[in-house]
């Protein structure tokens, strides 16, 4: 066997292990800004308080507990956090937080234990963000605007008991409900929903409204229009000698 046949694959089972090495250091990486830590095999990845503006790329995929808390982060995009399949706890909290698109928690949902947005700048959340989320969540310190949408959110979440009552309406469609607990309004029979239907209906009829008070408007011009040119008519008939008026009767007798 010649020398060249041996080194083939020796330099395939070298590249192989190289692209090993890549995979198991992206796997276990810590980013450079955070510090991480390792406990009977579960990773925690400690980013509080590192003036982060976004959410790191980089994270460790075997991240099991993700501390972004206390930073000054805007925004949750899209597909966050999608490749960290092990994830368990990610606190979010303390941030600047206004925005969290639909499919920021896609990947992580299911798995997560604890989900903490508390203490942040959000006044609404899409639905959809919380799709197959079943661990607890805190929402506790935000300015939320308390409406029907919000309402439905709320339904589907496990909310934290332990801070569930500082989830308050800083605005709301109804403004006597405004600084006040939610779930304690919802828990007195108060249905935001309810609200947004009968503003819809309202809607509706002052549309409706406004249509019919156009065309009545139209009609009334019209007619007043068409008696403005009958009168004019009559007039000028009356202005005309007797025998011109004859001969336009029997003119127009003719015609017909």
């Amino acid at each position: 066997m010649s020398v060249d046949m041996l080194q083939v694959p020796c330099f395939t089972l070298g590249r192989i292990l190289l692209l090993l090495m890549v995979t198991l250091q992206s796997i276990s990486s810590c980013p450079k800004i955070c510090h991480c830590t390792e406990k009977n095999g579960m990773k925690t990845v400690h980013c509080t308080s590192r003036n982060l503006e976004t959410i790191p790329t980089d994270l460790p995929k075997d991240t099991v507990s993700l501390l972004l808390d206390s930073n000054k982060i805007t925004k949750i995009p899209n597909n966050a956090f999608k490749d960290l399949y092990h994830l368990q706890e990610l606190d979010l909290s303390k941030n600047a937080i206004e925005t969290v698109d639909t499919s920021a928690f896609k990947g992580v949902a299911e798995g997560l234990h604890l989900l903490d947005l508390s203490h942040n700048l959000i006044q609404s959340v899409p639905k959809e963000a919380f799709t197959k989320l079943k661990g607890k969540i805190r929402l506790a310190n935000n300015p939320w605007h308390c409406e029907c949408s919000l309402q439905e959110v709320l339904r589907e979440l496990k909310l934290d008991p332990e801070t569930v009552n500082e989830i308050s309406c800083q605005t709301s469609v109804q403004e006597e409900y405004v600084g006040k607990p939610l779930i304690q309004v919802l828990d007195s029979g108060i249905n935001f929903c309810n609200f947004h239907h009968k503003t819809t209906d309202v809607a509706m009829f002052v549309t409706m409204f406004g249509w019919f008070t156009m065309v009545i408007s139209y009609i009334v011009y019209y007619v007043r229009h068409n008696q403005e040119d009958a009168r004019r008519h009559l007039e000028y008939l009356k202005s005309l000698p007797s025998t011109q008026i004859s001969k336009d009767f029997d003119t127009i007798s003719t015609v017909l």
